[in-house]
């Protein structure tokens, strides 16, 4: 199945409502997709600005730009590690062959 990381990322999605633009902009943030409730606006704090603006607004403070230039969904991601991880074992297979023959 998926990574841990990116199935935390997913139900994280879900339960705030975010688009893969969103997503990919917190995880290259680096924040943590447990704690985005409380980054989140319940409307009970309304100097809190709701979390897809906060994570523009971070986005374009530390990368000077107004989004990732490629937007990548999760299942994309998820899609490319395990075609990685398949031709990661090929390549090992191949070499045992080669290894052990005389």
């Amino acid at each position: 199945m998926a990574d841990k990381k990116l199935e935390k990322w997913i139900i994280a999605r879900k339960k705030h409502k975010l688009s893969d633009k969103h997503v990919q902009m917190a995880r290259e943030l680096g924040l943590n997709p447990d704690k985005l409730g409380k980054i989140d606006n319940h409307k009970q704090e309304p100097w809190k600005a709701p979390l897809k603006e906060f994570i523009e607004e971070i986005y374009f403070k530390r990368f000077n730009k107004s989004g990732p230039e490629f937007v990548r969904s999760l299942e994309q991601i998820i899609l490319a590690q395990l075609e990685k991880k398949k031709e990661k074992k090929l390549r090992k297979l191949e070499r045992r062959d080669v290894s052990s023959q005389p």
